[in-house]
């Protein structure tokens, strides 16, 4: 597995977190298409902000070794990213479209 892989997995997992609670919880949705697009750069963000702990691609695959254990850290908090960016997405889009 490369470093790019295992973010595009990483991406999907955010695509398909962001659909999932858009299908579970209607109020937060924004359709599959955007829902598709506030999960990948909601997963994209925390896996930036939060990789620096340790569970980057590239520290998953330390010099040719595999780290199958910060892989799923990984791929849970992409999960949260897709997640939590869909429901600030809405928050945001319902306080600018206030009357």
């Amino acid at each position: 597995m490369t470093g790019t892989l295992i973010s595009l997995i990483s991406i999907l997992m955010g695509i398909i977190a962001a659909n999932a609670t858009g299908f579970l919880i209607q109020k937060y949705s924004f359709g599959v298409i955007g829902n598709t697009i506030v999960g990948v750069f909601g997963s994209i963000l925390f896996i930036k902000t939060f990789g620096r702990l340790g569970f980057n691609p590239w520290s998953i695959m330390n010099d040719g070794d595999f780290d199958g254990f910060r892989l799923i850290i990984n791929l849970v908090v992409s999960a949260l990213g897709g997640a939590l960016g869909l429901v600030l997405a809405k928050m945001i889009y319902n306080k600018f479209n206030k009357s």
